[in-house]
This record gives C-alpha cells, structure tokens and sequence, in this order.
C-alpha cells in the first residue's frame, strides 16, 4: 500500500484527535508532522511529537494536510491552506472559512462522497452539529425526500476549544469552594445555565446566531437541495463533550417508525438506541470517546403529516471534527484522488 506524508495543522482538541484517530485507524502515514504557532514537544496518547512552527515552506513534501481549526488557528487554511495546494498538497480543512466555497466540496464520506471527485486540491469538513444532523438525515432523505427540517441542539463547550472546558471545570470548582464564579471564554457563566448564542448575529439571517446559519446553508450544499426548508436553534449547555440534537424532520411521503430503525441501522457510521420503555436512549456521557452517530427517540409527529421526530447524539470532537477529516483522506485514497 502507498504511504503518504501527513501534516496535522494545529494541536487543540482536534488537532489532538485527528493524531490519535490516524494511529487508531492505521492511516497509511510515511511520514507525520504536526504544525502550530510555536515550537515545542507534545504528547498525545503516550507518544511525544515534535511540533513544528507553522510556515508556508512547511509543506514542502507533504501529500495531505489537515487542517485542525483549532488552539486558535481559526484562519490557518485562509493563510496556508492554498498556498499548499499549489505545492501539491491535498488539504482538508475543519475550519469554517470555505465551508460554503463553491470550489470546495463539503464532505460528510457516507453522505456525500462523490462530491469529493469535484475537489480542486481542497476539502471541507462540515460543522460537527451538520455532521451528525445529516448522517441521521440522509438514509430517510434517501427513502423520501426531506421537505422541512427544525433542529434544536445542545451543544457542549469541547466545541469551543480546551479553554471553555477548562472554564466549566474551572466554575464547578468555584461553585463547590463557594468562589465567585469566573468567564471568559463565554458572555456568561456556563456552569448550570444554558447560553442560546454560538457564534455571532448574521445580516444575511437576521436574529440568527452562526451556528445556526452554517447548519442552514451547510445541510443544503451537503444534499444538494440549495431551497431545503431548514431552521435552526443552537444552545451552549454544561455538558463536557458530545453535541446532542433533536431533529423535527417532514418528508414528502410518510416514513414509518419501523421504516426508519432499519434505515438508520443499516447506515454505516450510525447506531439506533431506542427502547424508550426501558429508558434506553443516546446520551452524551455514552457517546464520547465513540465514532457512531446514536439516534434513538424516534416517533412520529402527530401534529404534521408524513414528520418524525429524533434524538441524535455524537461526540463533536470525533465524527464531527477529527473522525470525519480523517475518513475523507481515507476516501479520497479509496477512491484515487489524492
């Protein structure tokens, strides 16, 4: 099997997973290089890396760069990302900046993988609250097509960087010491509150925050569907890792409950836990740490026509950063395009 240079660009959460995710998975790595703001030795899953400074002469060599998005390197792929591909490059990029680019295909690999034949040396990972919303979407839009979908999330501070978990651990802390209580990363205290704001407000959405924009626009590109009815409301809860959804969804045709399970079994990289009778359900504390997307929850809406309703629970470090970018590179061998 051919082996290829790799190059991971920032060693945050993500940065951090995607390295552990290519050792887990086997990626077939000739050389690895992990590339950040600053010089210095990190070690990840019991194994010491050098990390490099990051410099567009950095990627002289490599075949695949993956771009983290994260330990502040929002923005990196905007600097390096097609500085690189013009060295030969293949770059996947977690960040947001070219998202909705329309020379950059927007990849979930059991979604969407022939776009990935339309790349032009560049590829986004989507959002990690889109990711997990169209891996439970896409076997039923495969079935009958999607008419309207309402999501609410409940999304945890993992998602936004090291920092924000430190912040809540930080708070726990002070609440059991009887300590005021300290924030910085978020407009208020996290720690058992709930914040309705990811992101900043949008002109072109108005009194919609980004997040909830970026899983509008992004789900569209995903299916192709640019005038899919889709609305969104995206809330901060205190939960360490792993986003959770529910998901509000009308097809243009019923689609029974039974129907549904078996689709969603059936889908690669997702996992059906419902027996409600037996509170057997997706949570987060069950979903770290593991690649599924777990729906369960599932039943009809009996207030609309041929419309279900969903729970979906994925770790947002994993398949909706690390995980996904990885299987992408993985595809794209597979499928002979880097």
């Amino acid at each position: 099997m051919k082996k290829y240079n790799v190059a991971v660009v920032g060693i945050g959460l993500v940065g951090t997973e995607i390295v552990k995710v290519l050792r887990e998975r086997d990626f077939p790595i000739d050389k690895l290089r992990i590339f950040a703001r600053s010089t210095r030795e990190e070690e990840i899953a019991g194994e010491k890396f050098l990390v490099e400074a990051t410099s567009i002469d950095s990627f002289d060599g490599i075949d695949i760069a993956l771009f983290a998005g994260t330990e502040g390197a929002k923005g990196a792929s905007r600097q390096y990302g097609w500085e690189a591909v013009k060295k030969g490059v293949v770059v996947i990029d977690n960040g947001d900046d070219f998202r909705m680019d329309e020379r950059v295909p927007l990849v979930v690999p059991e979604v969407n993988p022939e776009d990935l034949k339309k790349h032009r040396g560049f590829v986004s990972n989507p959002n990690c609250s889109t990711i997990q919303m169209v891996m439970a979407l896409a076997p039923l839009h495969r079935i009958s097509p999607i008419k309207r979908v309402v999501v609410s999330t409940y999304q945890a501070v993992s998602g936004s960087g090291s920092k924000a978990v430190q912040e809540l651990k930080d708070q726990i802390n002070s609440y059991v010491s009887g300590k005021e209580m300290k924030n910085e990363v978020y407009p208020y205290q996290i720690f058992s509150n709930l914040i309705p704001q990811i992101s900043s407000l949008k002109d072109e959405f108005p009194g919609y925050y980004g997040e909830e924009i970026k899983m509008i626009k992004e789900t569209r590109k995903i299916f192709g569907v640019p005038d899919m009815a889709i609305t969104a409301t995206c809330v901060r809860v205190p939960v360490f890792n792993s986003h959770s959804e529910t998901i509000n969804v009308q097809f243009e045709d019923k689609i029974s409950v039974e129907d549904a399970k078996k689709a969603l079994s059936e889908f690669p990289g997702v996992k059906v836990l419902d027996d409600p009778a037996n509170s057997i359900y997706p949570m987060p504390l069950d979903a770290t740490g593991k690649d599924e997307v777990f729906v369960g929850r599932i039943r009809e809406d009996e207030t609309a026509p041929n419309t279900l309703n969903m729970w979906v629970v994925s770790d947002n470090i994993r398949k909706g950063a690390a995980l996904n970018a990885v299987q992408i590179a993985e595809k794209m061998i597979e499928m002979e395009l880097v």
